[in-house]
């Protein structure tokens, strides 16, 4: 049965998705139904005879990808193996994978997170002498990411790193590795270079589409442009550009329009989530923001809703509690799921006393938006470990423990051994075999032709026999044993993890500490598993089986049915029935070193706070306490200057039983912001809010 496009979708949205030919920019408000219309234009292409493999809609999480795909399919109820929906990521690894040979790599490439690049630049840093307990390789980490990708050029202040950056590059070489930034970079370096390439692929995807649009880096927008002549639609929304802390560029909607002159601009202002009461405070922030597209939000249903509840709790304790005993309250009375409620912060330094309400309620909760406890370096390490005692030809991971801790394996020798390999066509573990046998072996650059060993010195080479030997002795150890976390602790003691992590934290020890604790909570974890009187089959391999699932890119069953308490950031393209916005005080909201770090980031964080308050369908609550603890110390707080660009007859203060007389003069200092009842429909407030409804409604997503 055929599509009725013109039932399913309202008129901006009809419009946009049988807008097929040449350049399309759709301006998508939250919650207007963006998904939607990406997903019925995929269907109207292909109902028009447009083959899918000529179709690439791009976008910026696995997640988002996934609904896409999972949708079109739906409507269209065809299989689609070949239509292309994918992160700007997996795109550019696709095209790797494909073409990396152009740039001198093997097509077995790994792909280094940030953890790993890290660490790579710490191991550079370390061989070049640099001072290690003053070297911050987060910071230089960032430092390189904004050079490769362009965001900043060398400057004298930054000439100490430039031999670092030249070194951590061709030890990626090296390792046969990539980073993130070159996912994205080097794709356009190989159509740069190869321009018979670049044909190909743009005789393929004649029909472009980027989701999420605002959210586009430089490089990002370079590699469309690169592949968009003419069929490329553009959906996002400058109001919600929140992301130029990771290079991405809400100007790209106006070198869109200047590089795309005959493009048609369509506005979806309609939006299907909110209530009026949280639509019209949405509007009122963001028209603060002179560099925006004008626009306002309006809802098809007309229902004003609740007001938005203000609380000001005494401290971060009170904040926390009265957010706790508020889900308890409304789950209590409307029977809300607990996945419906969102707890909004702007820094993950807010969690804790969050947390601790709510396990003390027993409430469960899921956080988002921090480091998974199994990506972290220290629980990556010892994974790798298992992961090749359990498979001795798993190179990736041979790479990444071979000198962890350090045992005098660098890269010198890695890249002998990586010649090696490649002569004989096997792996890096067959290539250290043959080393310790002290086969004649022919390898091309070897500093003495080409002799026993493959060119390494005796030291190296019985360096290499011990790290065979103790991956053996732990192989028949593990394998096809019971109660193997005992073994798993002897190893991390054996290789001297813990001298390891102090000699690598120097400047903290703190900090090794912290990473050993963790080391022990996954042994505790280990351990929890395979006593499990449930667990039918405890072993080295169904464990590092389980690790993969943990970790993969998909969301846990087990997180189902919790409170979800994450960074705004982390809520974008999120939604929920009642959402909470704490720790709305100046400083915070907006972010004091936000604000420090350049002029124009004001709109930035305005923009920021118009998502958290456009995440709420039905209920929105705001707290703002009176004083926080900073550093040790207790301290007077200020309510955000936000606040007060919210039309006050919006709000209403949550009731707090036996409330003190400070809260009450702190109250007052929020009244105090706004205007008079009398005032309030002043002429800009007018203006601000006077969008006209159209007669009717259509159908909601």
């Amino acid at each position: 049965m055929p599509i009725d496009y013109k039932s399913e979708l309202n008129p901006e949205q009809y419009e946009a998705v049988t807008t097929v030919e040449g350049p399309l920019l759709i301006i998508a408000g939250a919650g207007s139904g963006k998904t939607r219309v990406i997903t019925y234009r995929m269907a109207y292409m292909l109902d028009r005879g447009v083959p899918q493999r000529s179709i690439l809609a791009l976008t910026f999480t696995n997640k988002a990808a996934r609904e896409m795909s999972q949708r079109v399919r739906a409507i269209t109820k065809r299989k689609l193996r070949d239509l292309t929906v994918s992160t700007f990521h997996s795109f550019g690894v696709k095209i790797l994978r494909s073409e990396i040979g152009a740039m001198g790599y093997r097509d077995n490439f790994s792909i280094y997170d940030e953890v790993d690049r890290n660490q790579l630049i710490k191991d550079c840093a370390r061989e070049l002498g640099f001072r290690m307990e003053a070297f911050d390789a987060y910071k230089v980490g960032a430092l390189f990411s904004e050079i490769r990708t362009g965001i900043r050029d060398w400057s004298r202040a930054d000439d100490a790193y430039r031999g670092l950056y030249d070194d951590y590059r061709s030890s990626l070489r090296i390792y046969n590795a990539v980073d993130f930034d070159d996912l994205i970079v080097m794709p356009i370096e190989i159509f740069d270079l190869h321009p018979e390439l670049l044909k190909l692929y743009r005789e393929r995807y004649r029909y472009v589409m980027v989701d999420e649009f605002q959210d586009t880096s430089s490089m990002q927008y370079r590699l469309l442009r690169q592949l968009a002549e003419r069929n490329v639609c553009a959906v996002g929304d400058d109001d919600q550009s929140i992301y130029s802390w990771r290079g991405a560029n809400y100007e790209n909607i106006r070198s869109f329009e200047r590089d795309y002159p005959d493009v048609k601009e369509i506005k979806l202002e309609r939006n299907y989530r909110s209530t009026t009461t949280i639509l019209d405070a949405a509007n009122a922030v963001i028209a603060h923001n002179a560099n925006r597209k004008e626009k306002a939000l309006w809802s098809p249903s007309g229902e004003s809703g609740a007001p938005i509840e203000l609380d000001s709790p005494e401290d971060e304790v009170a904040e926390a509690d009265f957010i706790a005993n508020t889900i308890k309250e409304i789950r209590a009375k409307d029977r809300t799921p607990y996945e419906e409620f969102g707890i909004l912060i702007r820094t993950n330094g807010l969690t804790r006393w969050i947390e601790e309400s709510l396990l003390a309620q027993n409430l469960p909760y899921r956080v988002s938006g921090g480091t998974s406890f199994f990506g972290r370096k220290e629980i990556k390490d010892i994974t790798s470990y298992l992961r090749v005692i359990a498979n001795p030809d798993d190179d990736i991971n041979l790479i990444r423990i071979l000198n962890t801790p350090r045992r005098g394996i660098g890269k010198t020798t890695l890249e002998r051994l990586g010649a090696i390999a490649k002569a004989k066509a096997c792996t890096l573990r067959s290539a250290m075999e043959l080393v310790r046998t002290g086969a004649p072996l022919e390898v091309e650059g070897g500093a003495d032709g080409g002799l026993a060993f493959g060119g390494l010195s005796e030291k190296t080479v019985g360096d290499i026999g011990t790290f065979i030997e103790l991956m053996d002795r732990y192989r028949e150890d593990l394998l096809g044993k019971k109660r193997i976390t005992d073994k798993v602790r002897k190893l991390v003691d054996e290789i001297d993890y813990w001298n390891y992590l102090i000699d690598d934290n120097k400047q903290n020890d703190k900090v090794a500490k912290w990473k050993f604790h963790n080391v022990e909570l996954y042994l505790q974890m280990l351990e929890r598993w395979e006593t499990d009187p449930d667990n039918l089959n405890p072993g080295l391999f169904e464990w590092l089986n389980r690790i993969s699932l943990i970790t993969r890119d998909d969301e846990s069953d087990e997180d189902e049915g919790k409170i979800n308490l994450m960074t705004i950031h982390a809520a974008k393209g999120l939604e929920f029935e009642v959402v909470f916005i704490a720790g709305c005080e100046d400083g915070i909201i907006p972010h004091a070193k936000s604000i420090a770090e350049g002029e124009g980031n004001m709109e930035e964080e305005r923009r920021l706070f118009y998502v958290a308050l456009t995440r709420a369908r039905r209920r929105l609550y705001i707290t703002s306490a009176q004083r926080r603890r900073k550093q040790n110390q207790m301290c007077e707080e200020t309510p955000s200057p936000f606040l007060e660009e919210i039309p006050p007859e919006l709000i209403e203060r949550a009731d707090r039983d036996a409330s003190p007389q400070e809260g009450e003069d702190f109250f007052g200092k929020l009244k105090d912001m706004f205007p008079k009842p009398e005032e309030s429909a002043d002429e800009e407030g007018k203006r601000i809010l006077k969008k006209k409804k159209p007669e009717g409604t259509d159908n909601a997503e």
